[in-house]
């Protein structure tokens, strides 16, 4: 099974919370502030793996989660931060945000990585908030929450070489016997369901690579046939190898039905220089074959005569793909990548009021983790929790939908009753 375009979920870790916490020890009668720091979240990369073909695994798992950091500690000791996650997709995948739609990355060369979530910061320990003035601070900052988006991979082959024809020309039979490819071939339309690349080696020991694109019917820049699906992979091909039967009754006709395809779809597919190769000349008259390959070299081709089946002039043919190639430099696509500020946003600061019953009810990321870790029994970290809210205008807010004094107000497990200081008798559930 070929899977050219899938959905993935990813999340970056939290933060871990500060600390409030005290030195303890011996002969210190007074010992100060020595709470720590929490740690960074992990970020979550994407990295281009050319050992990868498809993006056939993200069919199992699509759910991908960094580690968050851990909580602060005693002695002003930093928690650990959480491990970054590397999510591996193969060369030539595009990089979409699920619900924008706009393209944040192409990963093109083995080892590119790209940050797609970074982790959110750990939060400062009370340690942190020592001043001249302030001497014993009884709080700490919770950490940044983690990133969580859904991202849409698109993959377009990396080949250098791309082979056309219609169904059972015999690209399958040519990829195995001019590469190390063992694809399935089989005596039915659309034999081909996934694009099956091969390697030929040069004889320095390199190699490039073909791939055998399934589907190219007439119709197939509508979607008939596979053609819709991966007429996108042969745009970063450097040469396209057109293979006919001469058993047909009218090969140059499917030339032509495939190419006006190519033209439809449109883009850089037009413009990819083509060689044109007859097959099954074992099958054929000479003179038929003479006069078809006059016809395509009157239309300015190169054509090569073969038979894949048996390996005739084979070697002719791939000697002047491997000379050909050399020459044609690799193509960069316009691929238009827009500036991912998702990756970095974590604002959570945003927050929802509703009535439940008589008590006004906040509800928000941020609101609610500053209530997380305040001591509800210490009234300089409730004065400093109650600041926090009015500089992110929760009193406004709640007065705009009509709070007035000595309402109560809910958020998280924080209950308190509402005074026109904004300063309220707090009432800890818990």
């Amino acid at each position: 099974m070929f899977i050219d375009k899938v959905k993935v979920k990813v999340t970056s870790g939290a933060g871990g919370n500060g600390m409030v916490a005290w030195r303890k020890e011996k002969f210190v009668a007074k010992g100060g502030p020595a709470g720590g720091d929490g740690g960074k979240g992990g970020d979550v990369y994407l990295i281009a793996d050319r050992s990868l073909a498809t993006l056939l695994d993200f069919k199992y798992k699509s759910i991908f989660s960094a580690d968050n950091g851990e909580n602060g500690k005693i002695k002003k000791q930093h928690g650990k931060s959480g491990n970054d996650i590397f999510i591996k997709v193969p060369c030539g995948t595009i990089v979409k945000d699920f619900n924008s739609g706009k393209i944040i990355g192409d990963l093109v060369k083995d080892g590119q990585k790209l940050l797609v979530a970074s982790g959110g910061r750990g939060g400062r320990g009370n340690a942190r908030f020592v001043s001249s003035v302030k001497k014993a601070p009884q709080y700490c900052e919770p950490g940044e929450p983690g990133i969580e988006r859904e991202l849409e991979f698109e993959l377009k082959l990396i080949a250098d070489i791309g082979l056309l024809g219609f169904p059972n020309v015999g690209k399958s039979t040519l990829i195995s016997a001019i590469s190390a490819a063992k694809p399935k071939i089989a005596d039915y339309p659309f034999t081909t369901l996934t694009p099956n690349l091969g390697v030929i080696r040069k004889p320095d020991g390199d190699g490039i690579v073909i791939a055998d694109i399934p589907g190219l019917i007439e119709g197939a820049s509508e979607g008939a046939g596979l053609g819709h699906e991966f007429l996108r992979h042969v745009e970063r091909n450097r040469l396209l190898l057109h293979l006919l039967d001469l058993t047909e009754e009218d090969p140059e006709k499917n030339f032509e039905t495939i190419n006006d395809e190519l033209k439809k779809y449109g883009g850089r597919l037009v413009k990819i220089p083509q060689i044109v190769v007859l097959n099954k000349i074992d099958a054929v008259l000479p003179e038929k074959i003479d006069n078809i390959k006059a016809l395509f070299e009157h239309k300015g081709f190169e054509v090569f005569v073969i038979s894949a089946a048996t390996g005739q002039r084979l070697k002719e043919l791939v000697g002047y793909m491997l000379e050909k190639i050399d020459k044609i430099p690799v193509p960069e696509l316009d691929v238009k990548i827009e500036e991912d500020y998702d990756a970095y946003d974590r604002d959570d600061s945003g927050f929802i009021i509703y009535k439940d019953k008589k008590t006004f009810v906040v509800e928000g990321g941020k609101v609610e983790r500053l209530v997380s870790i305040t001591d509800l029994r210490n009234t300089d970290a409730v004065f400093r929790l109650q600041n926090i809210f009015k500089a992110m205008g929760v009193f406004k807010a709640l007065k705009q939908t009509g709070m007035k004094d000595k309402d109560v107000i809910r958020i998280g497990k924080l209950e308190f009753t509402y005074y026109d200081d904004e300063v309220g008798e707090v009432n800890d559930e818990g």
